[in-house]
Order: structure tokens, then C-alpha cells, then sequence
């Protein structure tokens, strides 16, 4: 008997998910998105919500999908917005709101995570702590979290290693960018992007901390000739949704929703590793590239000593910064989240 209930299990189970797709209500919801120009947009976010959801809902649940900037939005509103209930679902890098919300930088402290492991290991922990911050001061629903890419820096001056970006001009992206590199005995510096191959062509910059893929859209390779691989940062983004209009939807309707958008999220990870790669490669002028033109630049990966250099300052110099900035509430989230994931202890 036991094969008989194993292979109606079976077919009760292969006949569940269609089932499952027709039983949801008719739903469509609204998206705000991010940059137009970023690639994830365009070849991760945009299929995903007009396609991969009408797919797998048998046509039932169906988006509208704009990236923000196409809709006259410049980045540091969408928490406003969502909060308002004028945007519905959006995506929003943590970074626009960092400077009124140091909880919001603990995600992406410089040093703290050189790596993918590091960076996901942070993400996880840290995610329950900023679902309880959202909802309890905008009135958000935190559905997932993930990268835009590693910010790394690109040099017009050989840098093979930390040790030779002593006494540089560096060009950094976040506050805790900017005291690692004092740290490091290099001198931070605010240049905006459109500016930036203008700085390195006429030196007023040694380097620049950026995601891989826009330095090369922005053609740094004409200028730049270095390339060093340490993830400075990761620019992470949240994936939310206004907790009314969330509210107003079907349980079922959540349920999948959920569920489909944490697989876009692990997409997005995927996604960034390969771009970042597709970005060394035509910087470079490695074979490997399939876009047009290819640089010329020389692409140095950090040893482990080097790691363990950014970590150790990352933890002495720029967390307790950063704790400094932040309140007594907030280190100690922090501690209770990130500071067990990593072994680290910050004092207020």
C-alpha cells in the first residue's frame, strides 16, 4: 500500500501547482524599478515582473513595471513615496537614504565584506533588523534584499596591492568608504560620476571606487589603467512594498509573490557575479568579452593578506565610526545581527 500513497502523493503534488496558479484572484500591481541603464533592469527586473509572474500565475497576477528614473524620480524619494502609498512595489539602494538613516550603512560598512560569502552572511542577518525599521518608521513591508555589484576600484597609477594607495587621491561612493581609505593612508575625495574621467585624464584623481560594469559604459579604460578587484561595497538594494497595498492583497497572492521575489533576488546575485566578470573582461580586452570596444587595462586581484588588512581596519576603524554616527538602539542591533554573524562586538 505504502507504493500506492507514494504515487498518489505524486500526482497529487504535480497536480497542485497549476491548481494552485488558477485559484489566485485576478491581481495587478504596480512597480517602480531601478536605473533604465542598469543592465539588471532591463535583462533581470523587467522580465521578471512582465513575464516570469504572468507565467507562473497562469496569467492571473500581471505587473506594470517603470524604472525610477523614467519617472522623473531621482532615487532619494522612493522611501517617501512608498511610505506615502504613491509607489506600490519598488526597488531602492540603501545608499540614497544612508546620510538621514546610519542603519541603513550597517548592511555595507567598507571592509567588512570583501567577498560574496561575507556579503550574503551580512545580508542574512541583518535582514530581519531592517524589515523592523521599515515597518516601524515607513510603514513598509521588506520583501527581499540584494546587490547592485561589487563597488571596486579602478586606478590611472599601478596599484597592485593596499600598500599603494598610500598617500592617493581616492574617489569613494560612501562615508565608510572614506574612512577606510583614511585609514589606509590615502586621501578621500566626492567627485561626481559624469566628472570622473575628466578627473583621472587631468590627475586630480589616482582612483575611483565604482561597479565594474558602469566604469566601463562611462569608458574609465581610456583613462584609467588599473583595475583592483576588492569589493569595497555592494550597493545593496531593497525590494519592498507599501504595507496597505500589501495588506489589500490576497493571501495567496502574497504568498507567491513572496516567494517568486526572493528567487529574483538570488537571480540578482547571479546576475551581478556575471556582469562584474563581463566588465573585467572588455576593460581588460580579454577574449572573453562580447561587447565592443575593449580596453586595455590590467586587472589585479587582492591577495589574502590584503583581505585581512580591509577586515581588521574594517572592524578597528570604520565599524566604530560608524557606531559613532549611529545611536545606542542602533549598535546594538547591530551586534545582536551582523556583530554575531561576524564575531565583532562595537561599542557605543
Amino acid at each position: 500500500m505504502n507504493w500506492f500513497k507514494n504515487i498518489t502523493l505524486c500526482v497529487m503534488a504535480c497536480c497542485a501547482v497549476p491548481v494552485a496558479a488558477q485559484d489566485l484572484p485576478a491581481t495587478q500591481v504596480k512597480v517602480i524599478g531601478g536605473l533604465s541603464s542598469r543592465a539588471a533592469y532591463k535583462d533581470v527586473e523587467q522580465p521578471f515582473w512582465l513575464k516570469t509572474i504572468p507565467e507562473k500565475s497562469a496569467g492571473q497576477v500581471t505587473a506594470e513595471i517603470s524604472p525610477f528614473d523614467e519617472m522623473g524620480l531621482k532615487g532619494q524619494e522612493l522611501f517617501r513615496l512608498m511610505k506615502q502609498g504613491v509607489v506600490e512595489f519598488g526597488v531602492v539602494p540603501l545608499s540614497y537614504s544612508a546620510s538621514d538613516t546610519p542603519l541603513y550603512e550597517a548592511i555595507d560598512l567598507a571592509g567588512m565584506t570583501p567577498d560574496v560569502k561575507s556579503a550574503k552572511a551580512v545580508v542574512k542577518a541583518f535582514t530581519p533588523v531592517l524589515a523592523g525599521t521599515l515597518a516601524a518608521n515607513q510603514q513598509i513591508k521588506l520583501l527581499a534584499v540584494s546587490p547592485f555589484a561589487p563597488q571596486v576600484l579602478f586606478c590611472n597609477v599601478p596599484v597592485r596591492g593596499l600598500n599603494d594607495l598610500r598617500g592617493k587621491t581616492v574617489r569613494t561612493v560612501t562615508r565608510s568608504q572614506a574612512d577606510l581609505m583614511d585609514a589606509l593612508g590615502a586621501k578621500s575625495t566626492t567627485v561626481a560620476s559624469s566628472d570622473i574621467l575628466d578627473a583621472f585624464k587631468k590627475k586630480k584623481i589616482a582612483c575611483a571606487v565604482a561597479v565594474p560594469m558602469t566604469a566601463y559604459q562611462a569608458k574609465w579604460y581610456t583613462a584609467a589603467t588599473y583595475i583592483y578587484a576588492l569589493p569595497l561595497g555592494w550597493n545593496q538594494e531593497v525590494h519592498a512594498v507599501n504595507q496597505k497595498a500589501w495588506d489589500q492583497l490576497d493571501p495567496k497572492v502574497q504568498t507567491f509573490l513572496q516567494k517568486n521575489i526572493e528567487d529574483l533576488t538570488t537571480q540578482l546575485w547571479t546576475f551581478s557575479d556575471v556582469q562584474t566578470q563581463l566588465a573585467y573582461d572588455c576593460m581588460t580586452g580579454n577574449r572573453s568579452c562580447t561587447l565592443n570596444p575593449k580596453g586595455k587595462m590590467v586587472l589585479i586581484r587582492p591577495t589574502a593578506s590584503d583581505i585581512s588588512v580591509v577586515k581588521r581596519l574594517g572592524v578597528q576603524k570604520v565599524a566604530p565610526k560608524w557606531a559613532s554616527r549611529c545611536s545606542a538602539l542602533c549598535v546594538a542591533e547591530f551586534n545582536r545581527s551582523i556583530g554575531q554573524a561576524l564575531n565583532i562586538t562595537l561599542k557605543k
